[in-house]
């Protein structure tokens, strides 16, 4: 199974460009959105042989996220079910036989990290949302989670600590996520990969410079190891400010 995972910051400019195409190219059973920054019914897609699921912001034109998917869920769930968290369009949950399945936009912290205190109570309600999960069957979850962990996953990482996105608080919260029984698979994979990067600024042609962070992410409970089969970031996937990331499963 193949999965696929995009951050498209803003669905309509996208479908302008190249989104169909990539679609097709990048074949997913189940494909995820984040910063769909839509409302319902402001778009109409044209994919035969998915199922579609959609959350919206309650803020027009901000945050929101999509799954279309080729295997029937057993049920779906929108928010963690906490209303302070379920505002923003940020969580979809597909339950399949054998797994949970999540597409998430984690809260940026923003400039001056002014969000930084709801993004830690983010964090924690998440955690336990996923371990609550956890205890019917493993969870894979996947999207735009405006971390990046360690050094080596972001080009200038002494000029961007205390940054939104790489504070020492947002990357704790990834270790004790890790630590709590997750993988991180791209890492799984390529320990050791350095330049590879999912996100780049818009601002100094930071992509043709390739400065970028590896913010998009597939996580998977520890027992699905042996399910694991490869993960890739698709830099050469144009169209928004983030490329596509994704996971194969067998």
């Amino acid at each position: 199974m193949r999965f696929i995972s995009w951050n498209v910051n803003g669905l309509r400019a996208v479908v302008g460009k190249n989104f169909y195409e990539a679609f097709k190219d990048l074949d997913a059973d189940i494909f995820c959105l984040q910063e769909t920054k839509l409302q319902k019914d402001q778009i109409k897609m044209d994919l035969p042989g998915y199922e579609e699921y959609w959350n919206y912001a309650i803020k027009k034109g901000y945050s929101g996220t999509a799954v279309f998917t080729r295997i029937k869920p057993l049920g779906v769930t929108y928010g963690m079910g906490i209303e302070e968290h379920d505002q923003e369009g940020r969580l979809i949950t597909l339950e399949f036989e054998d797994f949970y399945f999540i597409t998430v936009y984690v809260p940026n912290s923003q400039d001056g990290l002014k969000r930084l205190d709801y993004r830690m109570k983010w964090e924690e309600d998440f955690l336990a949302y996923l371990k609550k999960l956890e205890e019917k069957k493993p969870v894979i979850f996947c999207g735009d989670l405006n971390v990046a962990h360690q050094e080596i996953d972001l080009k200038n990482p002494k000029s961007n600590h205390h940054n939104a996105g790489f504070t020492d608080e947002e990357r704790g919260c990834m270790t004790r996520l890790l630590e709590s029984g997750f993988i991180d698979t791209y890492r799984y994979f390529y320990p050791d990969v350095k330049d590879v990067y999912s996100w780049w600024s818009y601002r100094f042609s930071a992509r043709a410079k390739n400065a970028g962070w590896r913010i998009d992410y597939f996580i998977t409970s520890d027992s699905l190891k042996d399910r694991l089969k490869d993960a890739k970031i698709h830099t050469d996937v144009m169209g928004s400010d983030h490329c596509p990331v994704e996971l194969e499963i067998v």
